[in-house]
């Protein structure tokens, strides 16, 4: 009584094993799409590793844990001194060790962290001692500097996910349809769902190969650290390299012109490319910025795959972040497959 069964299944594997064999040989014969893909994220981490490698910039940066008291007011009043507030003690003391934050200070404990081999820990020190004149109990810390572009590197690879998923899927289903490639797919036993499931799958491999491919190229070239589990990293990419090519199936779920889905792709792509870290960091930005942005999946993807990088972090430190990131998948598929259509018309 199972063997019908069994039957559909082997052959709906067996098309889905077909088309994604298709799709990854049309894109692996796209010898430009395969090139920009492979050099663009790696050209990017090489010339802002260049552009940025020179000494850090001339602007002092004290982290505040908690609100300043009266007695530390004078520090707001120093033309080169920016103050960052910080709620978590343990990660300002991690971006002192990093050299990513000249001196940390909690008013409430009258205690600062510093780190003696940072090139401006010496003078945040200095003007904090001229400025605040109670005592104050100094932390010496030690750790290797994270420079520019060891900082960037999750965040091209994130970019590069993002990029590869939304237009490797939706544009590409959208100019399938629009061609009548769908239309004739339809006449076949596929269906919906095993062809989706076969896009997903393709891009998923491709991104996840090109984004190994570009770590391993700039831990060789540059030393970028990887103080993490190499497979905790690895399996940030696939999740986020299918949450990225799930959210292109669900815009390109029933979008019939070719221009529309690239001004959609684009009016979504680009600001969670800037609102997700990618460039830059958001600290120092109003906190609704900072609250909106950490909810992006890429931001969460990025953010996990620097706290493995970067920090060391483990499996526990990062599963709130994947969870939340495969949810948003887990959704896009669904409304995705629930909303798509083979035809134009």
């Amino acid at each position: 009584g199972f063997e019908p069964e069994e039957g559909n299944m082997k052959g709906a594997l067996k098309r889905i094993g077909a088309l994604f064999y298709a799709r990854t040989l049309e894109f692996v014969r796209d010898r430009a799409a395969l090139v920009w893909n492979l050099l663009f994220p790696l050209l990017l981490v090489i010339g802002f590793s260049l552009i940025f490698s020179g000494p850090p910039k001339p602007l002092v940066q004290i982290g505040v844990v908690g609100e300043l008291t009266t007695a530390y007011q004078p520090l707001t009043h120093i033309p080169l001194l920016k103050l960052i507030p910080y709620d978590d003690e343990a990660r300002g003391v991690l971006k002192v060790r990093h050299h990513q934050l000249d001196l940390l200070l909690s008013p409430a404990r009258g205690h600062y962290w510093v780190n003696p081999d940072a090139p401006q820990g010496a003078m945040a020190e200095y003007l904090l001692r001229q400025a605040v004149h109670e005592p104050l109990q100094r932390e010496a810390l030690s750790g290797r500097a994270i420079r520019y572009g060891d900082w960037l590197l999750p965040g091209v690879i994130g970019m590069n996910l993002m990029f590869s998923g939304l237009f490797g899927v939706g544009f590409v289903i959208v100019r399938y349809r629009k061609n009548g490639v769908l239309k004739r797919l339809r006449a076949t036993p596929l269906s919906a769902a095993e062809f989706l499931c076969a896009q997903l799958l393709s891009r998923v491999l491709i991104t996840l190969v090109v984004s190994l491919l570009v770590f391993l190229v700039a831990y060789w070239l540059l030393d970028v650290p990887l103080l993490g589990s190499g497979w905790l990293l690895l399996f940030i990419a696939l999740v986020g390299g299918t949450a990225m090519a799930s959210l292109g199936l669900l815009i390109a779920a029933r979008i019939q012109n070719e221009e529309l889905a690239s001004g959609l792709l684009n009016l979504i792509s680009l600001p969670m490319m800037f609102l997700s870290g990618v460039w830059f960091s958001l600290e120092g930005s109003p906190p609704w910025l900072q609250a909106v942005a950490a909810r992006l999946p890429l931001s969460q993807i990025i953010e996990a795959a620097r706290a493995v990088m970067l920090e060391g972090a483990g499996w526990q430190a990062v599963a709130g972040m994947l969870a939340q990131v495969m949810v948003f998948a887990l959704v896009c598929i669904t409304l995705g497959a629930a909303l798509f259509k083979w035809s134009a018309k």
